[in-house]
């Protein structure tokens, strides 16, 4: 494609888990790629094998400062996404996910450009309506500790679609359920990550409760297919739309199966849940289905294999160090 044809994209929290994939997939796709972070939970090894690709471009910033720039689309990425980060500074979580989204959804509105927010499952809070569709409100707690990150979400999703009913702004909304795979941060506090290492390094499993909370694992690249999908579909399609295997597997199935894979000496230990931690977490995709032609088609055992094998890699080139052994880790 021509350079003055090409397409630029912004992609803001690229340097995470989910943003340098994303950023690899639509370089793939042909597209220009800004890349922002400002590298508080990001990684610049996540994307350091993309820097002398002659379209992509890494921005140093915070979006809760307002960015000047020129593009077509902006997905919104950027927020601490786990319990461990996100509680380590929960008014910067809120201040990322309210002032960014006004930042960003203004840069929109001066372009005239469409704008996907990535938004999370953890609207839905403890789920009291299972699997969660759409039209559920949630039932989160406005003042826990999770509520930074829960609530800084839903009002994330409010103010996209006061832009779009005021202003008639190109939004798309996306609300992620987990999903895991290479290029997660091994000291994240989710569950997978968690797990897998603990295995590899043959040191106790720890599971919070006994284990039967449910969660739904979606692979990352059926995730980034979808939510490429959702930029690219038609202008009335605004979501919000919910991303996720629908498969749903306790935390102890998780934990047995990491187990085999990896044929780990580890033991399971049992703990506390942690407060506000959901009992029961799996999307219902009937509107991705229809409206988008998706659903995942990775397996969760493939996809673990293949995340099992990134993390082995980490151990192997020392590159852990074996920092933060002692941090207490938290289901997500």
């Amino acid at each position: 494609m021509d350079h003055l044809l090409k397409q630029t994209v912004l992609v803001t929290g690229g340097a995470g888990f989910l943003g340098s994939h994303l950023c690899e997939r639509l370089l793939e796709l042909d597209y220009e790629v800004m890349c922002v972070d400002n590298f508080f939970t990001g990684n610049k090894q996540n994307i350091v094998h993309l820097l002398d690709h002659p379209f992509f471009e890494v921005v140093r910033h915070d979006i809760t400062f307002p960015l000047y720039a020129e593009v077509d689309q902006i997905y919104n990425l950027a927020c601490p996404a786990s319990p461990v980060h996100y509680r380590r500074d929960p008014v910067q979580t809120t201040k990322t996910t309210v002032h960014g989204a006004i930042n960003m959804l203004g840069l929109a509105k001066r372009l005239k450009a469409r704008i996907l927010q990535a938004s999370t499952s953890e609207v839905y809070g403890d789920p009291e309506v299972h699997p969660q569709t759409e039209d559920y409100w949630g039932n989160v707690n406005p003042i826990g500790e999770r509520s930074c990150y829960d609530e800084g979400k839903r009002c994330a999703e409010t103010l996209f679609f006061d832009y779009y009913r005021q202003h008639a702004l190109q939004i798309k909304v996306i609300r992620i359920f987990n999903t895991y795979g290479p290029r997660m941060h091994p000291y994240d506090g989710r569950v997978v990550s968690n797990f897998i290492l603990q295995a590899l390094q043959n040191r106790p499993i720890t599971l919070y409760g006994d284990g039967s909370q449910t969660r739904s694992f979606c692979y990352v690249s059926d995730l980034i297919e979808g939510m490429i999908r959702m930029m690219e579909s038609p202008d009335e399609i605004t979501g919000p739309v919910n991303l996720g295997n629908p498969g749903e597997f306790t935390v102890r199935e998780l934990a047995e199966m990491i187990l085999d894979i990896t044929a780990s000496r580890s033991e399971l230990v049992h703990e506390p849940l942690p407060s506000d931690d959901p009992v029961r977490r799996k999307p219902d995709i009937t509107r991705a289905k229809d409206q988008l032609d998706w659903q995942p088609t990775v397996p969760l055992r493939q996809g673990l294999i293949k995340t099992i094998d990134y993390f082995e890699g980490l151990l192997s080139q020392g590159s852990l160090n074996g920092a933060r052994n002692g941090m207490r880790i938290l289901d997500a």
